[in-house]
């Protein structure tokens, strides 16, 4: 546990617009994930275990089922006075009324007297866009060790193009020192930023007061690159499981992953990862089903064929119906003689009897939440 007062900050609309389809009625935050979890759940878990007891959300639309996902923190034992704050800051009011805040700087300004007020020495910036089992604990006292202003949680680079969009890459020089920022750019000789950050409390009200007071909006670029000699910033490298979600392809593969059994050790083995109970009953596997290689959750029915998927909560398979290379959220009903093959279905999707929907590894077909095809 940690022995210095630390304050958890998440950021729940972050990088939704890489997955719009997904985002239209939720937050990035609130994503489903492996048949029984949402995205928050991974910094939640990783804040919880480091002894963080008190948490802001920061939000900024589409937030209804991240409140409803996380309720009053009780899941996670956060449940306590000043242990759960929702925070959705504005920027600026205009005649039009308020406006949502368009960066990083604007969110924290707008929610500098939460800050203020926290009992805390280091805060911990953290957005739901990876999919880790970071040690928060170690990341914070390495920061405390180098005497940092500002450390960024840095993984191994990724050669993926499809995971740069987006991305910061950062070169790492003497003690741990960062002497570069990149962004949107792949380099073998740059870590890549998995958007975890630590900074003292009165280090980070100062800068961002600064900040704003210039009208800049991006923390990384207009702060951290921009002041990289005179600021201390050092690069914490995250080993161990480390994938980010970039848009529909890298959700669907990622998801996946999770059928490989080396990779559920290596996320769900150094740390519970807590999310909001249900009290489903067991899968229950009919007389002549086939399951290979899945991830099922609870409350499930398969009646049919399921190889190489993740089906989430309360998902039915009826006889005859066969489902490949698929993730399928919760309520999806699959109809008799039914064929899915690299298929993303939404919660409560229904799929026909007969019907026969197939994508492909590289572009998985996305079904809309509540669609009846």
């Amino acid at each position: 546990m940690l022995t210095h007062d630390t304050l958890g900050i998440v950021f729940a609309n972050m990088h939704e617009q890489s997955v719009m389809d997904m985002t239209q009625e939720r937050s990035m935050a609130s994503l489903p994930f492996g048949g029984r979890y949402r995205l928050v759940d991974f910094p939640l878990s990783a804040f919880v275990h480091a002894g963080i007891s008190q948490v802001g959300i920061v939000t900024k639309s589409n937030y209804q089922s991240l409140m409803d996902h996380i309720g009053t923190g009780r899941d996670w034992d956060l449940a306590r006075r000043k242990g759960i704050s929702f925070l959705s800051p504005y920027s600026y009011t205009s005649s039009e009324g308020n406006m949502v805040f368009h960066g990083r700087i604007e969110a924290i300004y707008a929610i500098r007297d939460f800050i203020e007020h926290a009992p805390c020495e280091y805060v911990v910036l953290s957005d739901s866009d990876h999919v880790c089992s970071p040690d928060i604990e170690d990341i914070v006292n390495f920061h405390i060790r180098n005497k940092a202003d500002v450390t960024m949680v840095c993984r191994d680079p990724d050669p993926d193009p499809d995971n740069v969009s987006n991305s910061i890459a950062v070169k790492v020089g003497d003690d741990n020192r960062i002497t570069d920022i990149m962004f949107n750019r792949y380099s073998e000789d740059y870590l890549q930023s998995i958007n975890i950050m630590v900074v003292g409390r009165l280090k980070l009200l100062e800068l961002v007061e600064e900040a704003s007071s210039h009208a800049k909006t991006m923390f990384e670029r207009d702060i951290l690159l921009a002041n990289l000699d005179t600021l201390k910033v050092c690069a914490y490298r995250c080993s161990g499981y480390v994938r980010r979600i970039t848009g529909l392809k890298s959700y669907y593969k990622v998801s996946l992953e999770l059928n490989d059994p080396e990779v559920t050790a290596q996320l769900f083995g150094s740390q519970v990862i807590y999310t909001k109970v249900h009290d489903s009953p067991p899968v229950r596997y009919s007389i002549g089903c086939s399951v290979k290689d899945s991830f099922v959750a609870d409350g499930c029915t398969i009646e049919g064929t399921v190889e190489n998927c993740v089906l989430f909560r309360d998902v039915t398979v009826e006889k005859g119906a066969v489902v490949r290379n698929s993730v399928l959220m919760q309520n999806t009903f699959v109809g008799k003689g039914a064929e899915l093959d690299c298929v993303v279905s939404d919660k409560d999707v229904t799929v026909s009897e007969g019907k026969k929907l197939s994508g492909d590894s590289e572009y998985p077909l996305y079904i809309k939440k509540k669609s009846v095809v």
